[in-house]
């Protein structure tokens, strides 16, 4: 049914030489060759794509130094490398055809902080919103604001020299660099720091490796100090490539080479640790969102913004405001940026002022409030409208909203998508409406449509056009748009690499330096890096090099998605739609976005990973004449035609070593935990349990699954079996022989017990559903009456919640009745049974669109099985909606009427921990939760929480033990470690079972909790 994909590249004789030879001389990081990874290490957040030939995950900096002096020896000089930090930059720097140097797997250690001096000490790989949450309780940040702020690293910072939000204030990271260490291509450690130009004179007649670096670079930026000035543009955005300005004070009396190192993209050496300045924390913000008709507008009034002494203005279009509205983080910041009556907002200016006391700032909020009220009043300036607010959580998630943006430009309808290329032009902020405006007719002359957002106080603004690159015609019309934008940045005497470093456009740095200056940046690569290995093609290339630079030409990840039979394309466009940009590596250990990979940090194991992967096997099937969308419609509609002797032969060969790179894919695909947060976390909505669901039913079409996948797909139809005989079944699956059998052979653990006594003992025959009976009731005998739609969980293990439930119904005044239970089949989804899901699927709509007739509600207890009915069985039916909805407990439960019930005694502390899947489909389910308990008198308390580590059977199975485990004590122990003395609720049935595993006692759900006090 599927081919065996075994043209892996396999890694060359020197390539394996080079590996051992690290290791034996204590390399103590990861090394890895597979073709998974390479593929997953082979694209960033750029449209370009280059297959490295192996990654290095080092620990240390002498683990860098080690990879580097071995690398230097006869006979690897050949190998070439590049680092890589969180693999967010938008045109290609970490990309590389050598040998990745990944630091942002390990080397997130913060080192020291020295708060008396302000300034702290990290390793390469620490990510800056890690960073800045372990500053935070000493009143520090670090300033350089990015989008990209919870996956970013700061190694990546220096190497792009990165800014962001706030910049005319903080500056780039450059200005708040203070030390580095710096391995070279040789494994010699370079530490730098700001000197007395005497001294690094001293330094720079040295013969050695040091001094000559000194004596180079000293000499070049001196000598033509003049021509630098001239050549370079007066921005507060001023990269270069190499700082040849900035490496000098302004009266020239001190000398920083690691302003050189700074925004060399990787090219001079790999940055291993850094020592920073850190800024004061304001305490006190404000933020004004001023609204307009126009973008123009917004963009020709941000002068007089900048003017008001803002720390920060922040501009973004109509396009960027509409996609946001259509995410799920529109639902944090709707009230904030409320529509104005009869105008059609089309530019939104964010303006801050910080301060160390409201006094300091109200004077510049006044004053601005006046004014803009003013031309509000005269219809001047294009303002319709302003919002305040000085709330921090409230600026947070306008910020949030904002650096979102970004991705949400990728999640447009359509083949042609917003692409970033030439979307960090800086030009002086005077300039910015004009080059704008023609920098939109350039765009509107070929017919393209694009969004914009950026940094309006710095001259910044984030332009992206949408193209298809698999369209050779519109592939050439980047070219052509790249060099109109070259030019008219010029024209406005500005840059086109004005925040995200030059990577694949270094073919513009000849034009743009000049042949004077840029033979000084070759001198300064010939001196670092003579043999052109770090990097190459990036920046400039060495003195008397034959090499070439990077080209915007050059190989982009649409030369392989379009050899992907179109069908395939648009039917699996969850996965082929990801642009790389990289949110699912989010830092916070509290958000629900992909578990699996904050516990592994391996990106295989992310959805940016997991879409690299699929759309790789795509290929390599397409290339073996394989059908796969023949395959899959044979496999769900009639039967497999590979018989289980050619499964078994195929699965043996597997255990015997065999290549295929289905192998590598699925495990990938075994460390997802289905959680779906992915499906709403991300911009472009990668949904990877749908597509992963989809690979797993076509994977074992040629392979034998194993024993425990059928297990779990059955659940629904041995449950209701075993729970006639619950005392029996529990006895017997606690017997140790069975205990050992279901984990050695099996591979599933901690099997909870069935409910004793069962759910049926419990309801009295007037609450069950009478399908004869039912048929005889008038509307108005209806007219009370609430189905519950049974899951396989709360029904068979855990009765005393459905119980409760139907207690808390009938306090409402309404009458409940229980209808039979009928399988849902996310288990069989989960696992990829998908003929046998449809055929699920197809039996419960069946039944409940009969339900749904009676026009009365229908209400479930498990988010996961509730909301699989919203969005799975929509795609195997092929449905645009269900003729049915079931609503989940709390949905029902916001429209009831609670005057009828007194309120409860008060509680010492409340505490509701959510479902993952839950608060990623219904981001404001927390909130009804907590309206829900404020009319019973209760104060919530709803802490921000990742995935529990159990995720349905992910927990239970023996392979991930630790994987769950791990993730249960990163996100949620904290909050249960108390569990005896707080009242701890829980919405998820696993997350109640996890907890109960590791605390030895279970949490309710809140309707146990409202249904035990009323």
């Amino acid at each position: 049914m599927i081919a065996e994909i075994t043209q892996q590249d396999s890694a060359n004789t020197l390539l394996n030489d080079y590996i051992k030879k690290i290791t034996g001389q204590g390399f103590s990081g990861d090394t890895d060759t597979s073709y998974a990874t390479r593929i997953v290490t082979a694209t960033d957040n750029s449209i370009y794509q280059e297959i490295p030939q192996a990654v290095i995950y080092p620990k240390c900096s002498k683990d860098v130094q080690v990879a580097m002096q071995v690398a230097s020896l006869d006979p690897f000089l050949s190998l070439s490398f590049g680092p890589r930090g969180g693999g967010t930059g938008t045109n290609g720097q970490s990309l590389t055809p050598g040998i990745v140097v990944d630091l942002s797997r390990y080397m997130r250690e913060i080192i020291e902080i020295n708060e008396e001096e302000g300034w702290v000490r990290v390793q390469a790989g620490v990510i800056k919103d890690q960073l800045n949450d372990f500053l935070r309780p000493y009143g520090y940040f670090f300033a350089p604001d990015l989008s990209t702020s919870n996956r970013a690293t700061i190694g990546g910072m220096i190497n792009t020299d990165a800014s962001g939000q706030g910049s005319l204030v903080y500056g780039k990271t450059s200005d708040h660099v203070l030390e580095l260490k710096t391995i070279l291509v040789d494994g010699t450690e370079l530490n730098t720091c700001k000197l007395e130009l005497e001294k690094a004179q001293v330094l720079a007649k040295q013969t050695n490796r040091v001094g000559e670096i000194y004596n180079v670079v000293l000499n070049s930026c001196k000598d033509n100090r003049a021509l630098v000035l001239e050549k370079f543009p007066r921005l507060n955005r001023f990269l270069t490539g190499y700082d040849l300005e900035n490496v000098f004070d302004s009266e020239m009396t001190t000398f920083d080479l690691s302003r050189v190192i700074t925004g060399s993209e990787g090219s001079l050496g790999i940055v291993t640790e850094a020592k920073l300045n850190v800024t004061r924390i304001q305490p006190f913000k404000t933020l004004i969102n001023i609204k307009y008709d126009s973008f123009e507008s917004a963009l020709r009034n941000s002068p007089f913004l900048v003017a008001a002494n803002a720390t920060s203005v922040e501009t973004v279009d109509s396009k960027v405001l509409n996609l946001a509205k259509q995410d799920v983080i529109w639902h944090s910041v709707s009230d904030l940026i409320s529509d104005v009556p009869g105008v059609d907002v089309q530019g939104l200016n964010m303006v801050e002022f910080n301060g160390e006391t409201p006094e300091e700032i109200q004077g510049k909020v006044t004053s601005l409030c006046d004014q803009v009220d003013q031309l509000i009043a005269n219809k001047e300036a294009g303002v319709v409208g302003y919002q305040l607010t000085n709330d921090k959580s409230d600026i947070l998630k306008i910020y949030a909203m904002r650096k979102k943006a970004v991705g949400l430009l990728g999640n447009t309808k359509g083949k042609q998508k917003p692409l970033a290329f030439a979307e960090d032009t800086a030009v002086p902020p005077e300039n910015l409406a004009d080059f704008i405006l023609e920098f939109r007719e350039l765009l509107d002359s070929k017919g393209l449509h694009y969004g914009m957002f950026g940094h309006v106080d710095a001259g910044v603004l984030h332009v992206r056009p949408a193209l298809d690159m698999c369209d050779p015609e519109q592939e050439k019309l980047l070219r052509e748009i790249s060099d109109q934008v070259v030019a008219l940045t010029a024209k406005y005497r500005g840059l086109m690499w004005g925040e995200h470093g030059k990577g694949y456009r270094s073919e513009y740095g000849p034009a743009f330096f000049g042949d004077a200056l840029f033979t000084e940046l070759r001198k300064i690569k010939t001196i670092f890096d003579k043999s052109n290995r770090l990097n190459p093609g990036k920046i400039c290339t060495p003195l008397d090099s034959a090499d070439t630079l990077v080209s915007v030409d050059d190989q982009k990840r649409a030369w392989f998605d379009k050899s992907i039979n179109i069908q395939v394309r648009e039917s699996f466009e969850n996965a082929m739609n990801c642009n790389g940009n990289g949110l699912c590596f989010n830092y916070d250990q509290d958000s629900p976005m992909c578990p699996s990979y904050k516990v592994t940090k391996d990106r295989r194991h992310s959805p940016k990973g997991r879409a690299s992967l699929i759309r790789e096997w795509f290929r390599l099937q397409e290339e073996q004449g394989v059908d796969l969308l023949a395959a899959e419609k044979t496999l769900i509609e009639k039967e497999n035609d590979t018989t289980w002797w050619e499964r078994f032969r195929n699965t043996q060969k597997k255990q015997k070593g065999f290549y295929d790179f289905s192998n590598e894919v699925k495990e990938s695909m075994d460390e997802c935990l289905a959680c779906k947060a992915c499906t709403t976390a991300c911009p472009i909505k990668v949904d990877v349990p749908s597509f992963r669901a989809r690979f797993l039913n076509l994977y074992y079409s040629k392979y034998n699954r194993p024993l425990k996948d059928h297990l779990v797909a059955g659940v629904e139809k041995t449950t209701p079996l075993m729970a006639k005989v619950p005392r029996l079944t529990n006895f017997f699956v606690n017997l140790p022989p069975v205990k050992s059998a279901l984990k050695n052979i099996v591979g599933y653990v901690d099997t909870p017990k069935l409910s004793v006594p069962t759910l049926a003992s419990r309801v009295n025959s007037a609450q069950m559903y009478d399908e004869a009976q039912f048929a005889k009731l008038s509307k108005e005998e209806m007219s009370d009456i609430v189905f519950i739609v049974q899951d396989p969980f709360t029904s068979y293990y855990e009765a005393e919640l459905v119980e409760s439930f139907i207690a808390l119904i009938s306090k409402l005044g309404s009458k409940p009745i229980l209808l039979p239970f009928v399988p849902n089949g996310k288990a069989q989804h989960v696992k990829g049974f998908l003929k046998e899901f449809k055929s699920t699927a197809s039996s419960a709509n069946e039944f409940l669109s009969r339900i749904a007739s009676y026009e009365r509600p229908m209400v479930g207890l498990d988010a996961s099985l509730v909301l699989c009915y919203r969005d799975e069985y929509l795609k195997i039916l092929n449905k645009d909606e269900l003729d049915f909805q079931v609503q989940l407990a709390h949905e029902w439960l916001a429209t009831q009427d609670w005057n009828s019930i007194g309120r409860i005694e008060s509680h010492e502390s409340v505490k509701l921990l959510s479902h993952c899947t839950e608060t990623s489909a219904m981001p404001q389910s927390k909130n009804v939760w907590s309206e829900i308990f404020s009319n019973l008198g209760i104060e919530l308390n709803t802490p921000a929480t990742g995935c529990c580590g159990m995720a349905g059977t992910y927990g239970h199975e023996t392979d991930h033990q630790e994987n769950s485990r791990n993730l249960y004590e990163m996100s949620w122990q904290h909050h249960t470690k108390n569990i005896a003395s707080e009242t701890i609720l829980a919405t998820g049935f696993s997350c109640r079972c996890q907890v109960k595993r590791y605390e030895n006692q279970k949490p309710m759900h809140p309707i146990e909790f409202i249904a035990k006090n009323i």
